[in-house]
């Protein structure tokens, strides 16, 4: 990447302060980009999901490696917990949504709470592995909630075969004017394809591991003993591990580190496999060439940025997120190590510009919070919106369910010092109630950014990158209008 008429800013840089020109390409497609990842992860979109508790479980790490990218489980989920979420994840059909089933004589209401488990809506009744019909929220409308299911069921079901022509179940759904069918495999129920996501299956290749599941990561602290949570974690099939503080450039993680790389070398001297360990956060040079030492292929870039994050404001910390993007990753590319932009991103836009910069991946935590696929209860406001409670990883609740261990009085000292919301609505779109909703418009706008830019990969594209300064003004001009001036 290179600043337009080679000019040198004289202050650091967040993504509102830039804009990319374009460049003489011969790229005539979105299509025609590769998104993969070169981080070692598997990804084939450049997108991270959090290890926040409030955006990073089962529902969203098996739907967003099913569409390229990779979610990252939260360091202080109990291991039994995490071991649950990474057999589902890897049990999961890498085409297909897993079904959200119940039993013929399951009640309405029981049904009709499970319905935004999923962004597909609907819950099939199974009886001995096989679908009996479909219950969607049409169905258990005005309907008394101790019926049972089998009462109200839409029982002509159309189903395909595992391996059916995408298209071919887009034209027959769309012709019956359904929006969800079965996928059995041998008569038995395999998962759910929706409309949206037998395109999606022509667009978006998983990311998968070397025996072809879905792939999932996991986080570990710097505290405790973080070389056997480490080795548990990679005993559980784990696909990369993140080893995760806010600040990242101390001696606890330089400490840390290399135990953990030490567990993950162990683990790839017996399986053969080497999985990649990711640390952070830093936001300058420095900071990159002190992890990479210590071993980490791939240093998390991000201090302050995040939706949920008051640390800049609390502590006066951090760094605007596209230059520190920029400085960490040239850093990295000396040393032959990778780095992901973590927080700070909004819109399509930033995530381009922050692979312009250099960034292997993205980081993104708050804008998939108000999703159906994030871990907590879809609730409704007073106005009727639904909403997800999310809260930063330093605040006081996150630390609280952090140190729910130690004794009572140190818990309550620990909470005052918080450097996060605790609670925050997260509402949302009924355009886009789902993660995959939001993952369309990423690709595409990333996409077209690199055919503006000439490149047909994440890495041509950060070489041919031209961006320019902008005031607040430019940014505003660019901003589209809903209404008329």
């Amino acid at each position: 990447m290179k600043f337009l008429n080679d000019l040198q800013p004289s202050f650091d840089l967040t993504y509102n302060d830039v804009f990319m020109v374009p460049g003489r390409s011969d790229v005539t497609s979105r299509f025609d980009v590769d998104l993969s990842t070169a981080d070692g992860t598997g990804t084939t979109l450049p997108l991270v999901v959090a290890n926040m508790t409030a955006i990073s479980g089962r529902r969203m790490a098996e739907t967003i490696a099913r569409r390229g990218g990779i979610a990252i489980i939260p360091q202080d989920i109990p291991l039994d917990i995490v071991a649950a979420t990474i057999s589902r994840v890897k049990t999961a059909h890498i085409v297909y949504d897993t079904a959200v089933t119940v039993d013929p004589s399951t009640t309405v209401g029981e049904a009709m709470s499970l319905l935004p488990k999923r962004a597909h809506g609907a819950v099939v009744v199974v009886k001995d592995g096989k679908p009996l019909g479909i219950v969607t929220e049409h169905d258990g409308a005005e309907i008394d909630r101790f019926a049972q299911v089998h009462e109200v069921m839409t029982a002509d079901v159309l189903t395909f075969e595992v391996g059916a022509d995408p298209r071919e179940c887009f034209n027959e759904m769309s012709a019956r004017h359904l929006d969800v069918a079965t996928v059995l495999d041998g008569g038995l129920l395999a998962g759910v394809l929706t409309r949206k996501g037998a395109l999606r299956s022509t667009i978006y290749q998983p990311a998968v591991d070397p025996s072809g599941r879905l792939v999932i990561g996991a986080a570990v602290g710097i505290n405790g003993d973080v070389g056997r949570r480490a080795a548990d974690l990679l005993a559980m099939g784990i696909d990369v591990l993140v080893v995760d503080t806010a600040h990242g450039h101390q001696e606890k993680m330089l400490e840390a580190l290399p135990l953990v790389v030490e567990a993950r070398d162990a683990h790839a001297s017996t399986s053969g496999r080497r999985v990649p360990v990711a640390a952070g956060n830093v936001v300058s040079a420095d900071g990159v060439r002190d992890l990479v030492a210590a071993g980490a292929d791939i240093v998390k870039v991000g201090v302050g940025p995040g939706a949920m994050c008051t640390t800049r404001m609390m502590t006066g910390v951090g760094r605007p997120q596209f230059s520190a993007v920029l400085e960490c990753a040239a850093a990295a590319t000396d040393l032959g190590a990778h780095v992901w932009a973590d927080g700070g991103v909004r819109y399509p836009r930033d995530v381009a510009l922050a692979l312009a910069a250099g960034a292997a991946s993205i980081m993104i935590g708050s804008w998939f919070a108000g999703t159906l696929e994030s871990p907590g209860d879809l609730k409704v406001g007073p106005d009727g919106r639904p909403f997800k409670e999310s809260f930063g990883m330093a605040s006081a609740r996150a630390v609280s369910n952090r140190t729910r261990d130690a004794a009572g009085f140190e818990r309550a000292r620990m909470a005052l010092f918080e450097e996060g919301i605790s609670s925050s609505r997260m509402f949302l779109d009924p355009d886009r109630p789902g993660v995959e909703d939001l993952v369309d418009a990423i690709p595409a706008g990333v996409r077209s950014s690199a055919t503006y830019a000439g490149a047909r990969s994440i890495a041509e594209f950060h070489e041919r990158a031209i961006v320019g300064l902008q005031s607040s003004a430019g940014y505003d001009e660019g901003r589209p209008l809903h209404a008329s001036w």
